[in-house]
This record gives C-alpha cells, structure tokens and sequence, in this order.
C-alpha cells in the first residue's frame, strides 16, 4: 500500500531507550575501540572499496540511539541531516538493529541514487510487518522492479494520469472546491473554522471520487480502516528492526492487527467493484445506456481498471492487482495534497504582504466571478509560485521512500552492498 510507513519515523520513549541500552553498557566498554574503526568491503582488483561513513555504533542496536536521543526524535529528517553535517560526506551508512541503511544527503547523492543507478534502487524496501500482512497484495508501490512493474507503471501513465483523465474528473474538482469555498464562506459571521480540517475532508473526497466514484457509500468505514492502518505502519515495531527474529514476530501484535486491517480494506474494495458490475448490467440491461453510470463512475480509476482487466488476454492485470493499485492510488493522492495545501496557508498568514499579493492577483484574474474554474488559474502566476516555495521549504515527503539495493555496486567513490535500504534525504 502506498500509505507505507517509514522505517526511521519512530516515537521513542524513555522506557524503551533503557531497555535497549542498560543491557549494553558492559559491553560497550570493552567493544569501544572497534565502534570507531571503519569498516571496509573488498572491491576486487582496485583494492577495497569503504562504507560510506557514519556515526558510532552499539552492538545489537546499532545506531538506534542517535535517532532516539536527537533533539528531535520525531523529526527524523533533521536528524539525519545533522548526522551528515557531522561526517562531512554525500553519503552516511547507518545500522537500525539489523538493517543496513545508506542515506544519500547531497543532491548529487540523490541523483546518483534516482537517476544514474534508477534500476537499482527501483524497488521498494519493505517492513516485516509490511510484507507478511499484505502477502501478494502489492500494488505499484511494492511490486518488485521487473516486467509487470513496468506493466502497471505504464497503464498509471496512460489511462489513469494522463491529460484526457484528468480533464475528464475536472467537474468534479470544480464541485468540491465550490463546496469548500460555501463552507468557509457560510461561518463568515465570526465563528472560528478549521481549515485545515476541511481542506483534509475536500481532498480526501477529491480523491475517493476520483478512484472509486460516487457510488461508494463506505466511505467512513473506509477511511477510518486505513486511518488505522496508517498508524501501525508509522508506529515502532521491533521486529521491523530484527527481521530474522521470529520470536519478536510472535510475540508482537502489529502483524497480526494488520493483516485484520488490511483484509478489511480489500473487503471494502471488493463492495466497490460488486457495486460498479451491478450498475454496468443495468446499463447493459437498459439498452447500453451509459447514462445509468454516472460521469464520475464511468471516469474513476476503478472503472478503468476494470475495464483494462476484461479486455487482457494474458492475466497479467490480476483482479488482486486491481484492488492494491486502487488502494495505493487513494493513498498517494489524498494526505501528501492536504498537508502541502496546510503550510502554504501557513505561510501565507506568516506574510500578511504575501497574501495581500496573492489577493490581489486572484481578484484581477476572476473580476468579481463568483466561483473559480480551471480555465481562471492558467494566468495566475504569483499563487503558482507560492505552491513551488512551499514545496520547497515543506516537502511533503523529505525522505524517499526507502528503496532496496538489488545488487551492490559504486556510487561516488564509496560501495554500497546488495540488501542495503537507500534512502534520501531531501
């Protein structure tokens, strides 16, 4: 599912930390002298080729502590810049418990990353947790870089992201945002309104229109399932840390409440695709009427989908692989939008000037028109530019999410090995 959670986004407490570290104060002493000497892998004819470094460690956690006890622990992309800061290379190695982590933290380090070495590091790390609750489930986001991959990278490029979909789903953004324009309008009489909170519901609905369409009516239930799937992914889990031990797999609960969790999404998919078979037969049964469906029904994502699923010959479009690319399209669409829409009127009441501009454009552009379109922003430059600054200074996602190394290899001047998780920081 897209809505993974981060290995490194982790809320520590005081308990844990001496659980972790009282055991190991002995050892620490006698161990010291190897935590600082570098590790190096041999590179063949050349000579051996170094680890990128990295902070010292400590036996069995690893460099746990550094996160735990940064000055802001649930920042973790602040730390891990401060940690770059300190080793003075593009590149840091890490050790989280048992899983080795290079964090690329220059923008050629990126680079090297996500564009020289792409097929590398095309696929996506999973958690433990991840990987046993979803079993075969993966969409886009977790399928291994291969063939079928590919497959469905293409069909989301053409079919569900390209121009003609988006223009087909635009009067239905246009409804949503008059609604959220009406409900702000209407508490003008001096009572306070969350803005936030509605620009959270108006994208969230944008979103399980553009995916399901409007004949699902699960939508409550929905959300709040992956509500809660999103917590335990983001929450810590030991056993994502010691993914050899069985013993912390059974004893923790997190696989077991996510594979409920996740069950519970795919059964509310499945009422959705049951629910868009039925309205196709009554169309069917109406003479080939299309107009029984519904614009956006017959737009959705799921409907094409569908669609795209009856008409290969070959089965490489599962229906399994339909429900975990719908899943992961509501999650790639829905929280990133709100929060990136969240700071940029953040800043915008921290420069009241910047406002009075923004104002001012919006005013000139519309002329007293009472509802925006899309046709009203291709002129408006000064908002434009007030998105790609907030994008900016608030990424949405500061870290990549986490890929795996599919085989080791050289990336400026240091070696990073097969299995190592990459991550960068951006």
């Amino acid at each position: 599912m897209a809505m993974e959670g981060n290995l490194l986004d982790l809320p520590w407490s005081f308990d844990l930390l001496l659980v972790l570290l009282l055991p190991l104060l002995v050892a620490v002493v006698y161990v010291s002298p190897a935590l600082r000497r570098g590790r190096r892998i041999s590179g063949g004819a050349e000579g051996p080729r170094p680890l990128p470094p990295g902070p010292w460690r400590l036996p069995v956690i690893g460099s746990l502590h550094h996160l735990a006890l940064s000055p802001t622990p649930r920042l973790v992309h602040r730390t891990l810049a401060g940690l770059a800061r300190r080793c003075g290379a593009p590149f840091k190695s890490l050790r989280l418990g048992e899983l080795p982590v290079v964090v690329a933290s220059t923008a050629d380090a990126a680079r090297e990353m996500l564009k020289t070495h792409d097929a590398v590091f095309s696929t996506r790390a999973m958690s433990v947790t991840l990987r046993e609750s979803i079993g075969d489930r993966g969409g886009i986001t977790f399928f291994p870089y291969g063939k079928l991959w590919r497959h469905l990278r293409g069909i989301c490029t053409a079919e569900l992201l390209g121009a003609k979909r988006v223009r087909s789903l635009r009067p239905m953004r246009e409804e949503q945002v008059a609604r959220l324009v009406d409900g702000i309008a209407a508490a003008a009489g001096g009572e306070p309104v969350n803005v936030s909170r509605q620009i959270a519901e108006t994208v969230t609905d944008l979103a399980l229109r553009a995916v399901m369409g409007d004949c699902f009516v699960w939508r409550e239930e929905f959300l709040e399932t992956v509500d809660s799937v999103t917590k335990k992914l983001t929450g810590f889990a030991v056993a994502d840390l010691f993914p050899s031990s069985r013993l912390l797999r059974a004893v923790g609960s997190t696989v077991r409440d996510m594979k409920v969790l996740n069950a519970r999404v795919f059964e509310l998919v499945d009422r959705a695709i049951e629910k868009h078979r039925e309205k196709k037969k009554a169309a069917a049964h109406d003479g080939g009427d299309d107009d029984t469906i519904g614009d956006t029904d017959r737009e959705c994502l799921l409907s094409t989908l569908l669609r795209i699923h009856e008409e290969e010959d070959d089965g490489t479009l599962t229906m399994a692989t339909v429900k975990a690319v719908v899943v992961d399209m509501f999650g790639a669409g829905s929280d990133t939008t709100s929060k990136a829409l969240e700071w940029a009127i953040s800043e915008l009441v921290k420069n009241p000037e910047v406002m009075q501009n923004a104002q001012a454009e919006i005013r000139h552009a519309l002329q007293g028109k009472s509802r925006v379109t899309e046709d009203d922003l291709i002129n408006l430059k000064y908002p434009k530019n007030i998105i790609k600054e907030t994008l900016r200074l608030h990424p949405v996602v500061p870290i990549v999410v986490p890929r795996e190394c599919q085989e080791s290899c050289e990336i400026l001047g240091y070696n990073v090995p097969k299995g190592a998780i990459m991550i960068a920081n951006i």
